[in-house]
């Protein structure tokens, strides 16, 4: 029997390493401009067309490349990197793996021109799938310019499982947004279908985040320092109120190298503990410099995951650096332990009241002092206080009780039913005892946030957030549908500036957004006009913040793989629906209940929350029963 273990033939072999090194247009984003940094460059300029799906070139003034290196940076394994496996416990470069050139070359048609800095000629390479077309002396400048056209040309199923060029810019922007804020002191470019996205000179860290987010940021940024024998570390988190709903803005770079880490997230995240609104996440861009035989960079060929030697160090060092900063430039509560023993003495820990801020115990204890002498109003006003709890008590006891009308003989009456709502009318929303139509005591909130509704086998529980976002993501559907939505025209026009990143993806949406109302035009590069606004929305007076949330919302929901108007109508109901703790009225409720029954499927909401809950009063009994 013939043997059957064979080795594989290269290129074969390169395409399965390809699969893992190269993902995206932006995988080949990373490793080009990683080899541009690692060459010495000063300066890297990317240009981009069709999101890469056409070409990706990247030119660098680095110390270019002999013919030999050249031939040889398309092989499998080759680098100039590393030597020994010791070695592996010293890297201070990007790359060392010697995997990306041949993975690139390997699935796209790849154009090389180099020129050392000490040669008059340099030389052009020309490979399509692995295969060297052409190897020849030509002119060119110092340095490196590499142009992959066509990615996944030959693995159409790969190029087929890219998403939309939105999606893969957006990724491109991101690895490109890495780089550069690592590299502050290198002169970075991008240009998308010949216009320019980002020209970033060189500059400091601070000067390199405001040139890449905007100058918005320029008061948004804490600076972070802390150095020790075992780390040191510095950079920038952003204040509490500037925290936004998706995880975007949050960067780790160990020894110049961005990196993903839960472990070190939740560190951050721990040291603004109470300072944050719920649901949403702080900016940072937090720098570790350690000795490279502490972390072990080789888990994965991304290179984004290390392993540090003693995690728990670094994360209390990053915790307490972060902590220490904060309070330094006045963002969290401290206390004043140089204060009057006998003053402290004399009052009940702060710490342990619910709701305590520095701020308000201080008032609270100087409002105490001042009016020592006025007792008697004091007393007074702790009576109406108790007497209010009392009957607000009464109130709630009252509307328990009344959840089902008892006859004289202690028997549930009959006539305890829901109330009555436009969807009532429709008989296919009846259950088989009519429960739903007929007359019924009013809904009521609970916490601001769920609302109690009645029926006659019990009670629903509705949460209003999910179901104002299903009524909503059913009627934008709609209305993209019918293309013509009403537009309340804006008696004084807002202007909104966006990051690089925001402002092409609301390019791309503009035109389904003004669909749903919205009559927004764009306004010099990254600005926008917004000259009105959806009729149903009102005047909220702070449409630069709708459009942020929107945007975070639609950034969310991209990698679901829904289509534009999906994304759109998701992101938009998530994004204006009314949350919870807000109050409303009675009516407001009546409405929000038919509504929602009204509409096709009122069980749940766009991203799977339930919108109800059925309570049936024969389980609540049991739940009595001893």
């Amino acid at each position: 029997m013939a043997d059957l273990i064979q080795l594989l033939p290269d290129a074969i072999a390169n395409q399965i390493a390809a699969g893992e090194v190269i993902q995206r247009p932006a995988s080949v984003v990373k490793e080009l401009m990683e080899n541009s940094i690692d060459a010495g460059s000063t300066s890297v300029k990317l240009i981009v067309k069709d999101a890469g799906k056409t070409l990706l070139q990247i030119i660098d003034n680095g110390c270019g490349m002999s013919e030999t290196d050249a031939r040889m940076a398309f092989e499998r394994h080759a680098t100039s990197k590393i030597r020994q496996s010791s070695d592996l416990f010293a890297i201070r470069t990007m790359g060392f793996r010697g995997e990306a050139m041949a993975s690139i070359a390997a699935v796209a048609q790849v154009e090389m021109r180099t020129r050392r800095q000490s040669e008059e000629l340099g030389h052009r390479l020309v490979i399509e799938g692995s295969e060297i077309k052409t190897q020849e002396p030509c002119q060119g400048t110092a340095g490196t310019n590499t142009s992959v056209k066509n990615l996944f040309f030959n693995v159409p199923a790969r190029r087929n499982f890219l998403k939309s060029n939105t999606v893969e810019m957006r990724h491109i922007i991101d690895e490109f947004q890495r780089l550069a804020i690592a590299n502050p002191d290198i002169f970075f470019s991008l240009h998308h279908n010949n216009a320019e996205i980002f020209h970033l000179p060189p500059g400091n860290l601070r000067q390199r985040l405001i040139a890449l987010f905007g100058s918005a940021y320029n008061k948004r940024l804490v600076p972070v320092s802390e150095e020790t024998d075992a780390l040191k570390l510095y950079g920038f988190v952003g204040k509490p109120e500037f925290a936004k709903k998706t995880r975007g803005e949050q960067f780790f770079f160990v020894n110049q190298r961005f990196i993903k880490s839960g472990y070190l997230n939740h560190a951050v995240v721990s040291a603004f503990e109470d300072l944050l609104p719920a649901d949403t996440y702080p900016f940072y861009a937090i720098f570790i410099d350690i000795d490279p035989a502490r972390i072990d960079i080789n888990v994965h060929p991304t290179k984004q995951e290390i392993k540090f030697e003693d995690e728990k160090l670094v994360y209390n060092y990053l915790k307490v650096a972060i902590r220490h900063s904060l309070g330094q430039y006045s963002i969290m509560p401290t206390l004043d332990f140089d204060q009057e023993t006998s003053f402290a003495a004399n009052r009940v820990t702060p710490a342990k009241q619910p709701g305590f801020t520095v701020d308000s115990y201080t008032r609270e204890s100087k409002a105490t002092a001042d009016n020592n002498s006025n007792r008697d109003i004091n007393y007074s006003g702790e009576e109406n206080r108790q007497q209010n709890n009392l009957d607000n008590w009464q109130r709630l006891y009252e509307g328990e009780m009344a959840f089902s009308e008892m006859t004289d003989d202690g028997e549930e009456s009959t006539d305890s039913v829901t109330i009555e709502s436009e969807w009532s009318k429709d008989n296919t929303l009846d259950d088989d005892t009519k429960s739903f139509s007929r007359q019924q005591r009013p809904p009521y909130q609970v916490h601001t946030s769920y609302i109690v509704s009645h029926i006659k086998s019990g009670f629903l529980l509705i949460d209003q957030q999910a179901a104002h976002e299903r009524i909503l993501y059913e009627d934008f559907l709609r209305v993209l549908d019918k293309q013509s939505a009403s537009s309340q025209k804006q008696l004084f026009p807002k202007t909104i500036h966006l990051t690089v990143a925001d402002a092409a993806m609301l390019r791309d949406i503009i035109p389904q957004i003004n669909l749903l109302g919205y009559d927004i035009q764009e306004f010099g590069q990254d600005t926008f006009v917004i000259n009105g606004i959806p009729a149903e929305m009102g005047d909220h007076g702070n449409e630069e913040k709708a459009i942020e949330i929107l945007l975070e919302q639609y950034k969310s929901n991209m990698e679901l793989r829904l289509d534009t108007k999906e994304n759109l109508a998701r992101s938009l109901a998530r994004s204006t629906a009314i949350k919870r703790g807000q109050a409303l009225t009675i009516e407001e409720m009546q409405s929000l209940i038919d509504k929602l029954f009204a509409c096709e499927l009122p069980f749940t909401s766009p991203n799977g929350r339930n919108c109800f809950i059925t309570f049936e009063l024969d389980d609540l009994a049991k739940r009595f029963e001893g």
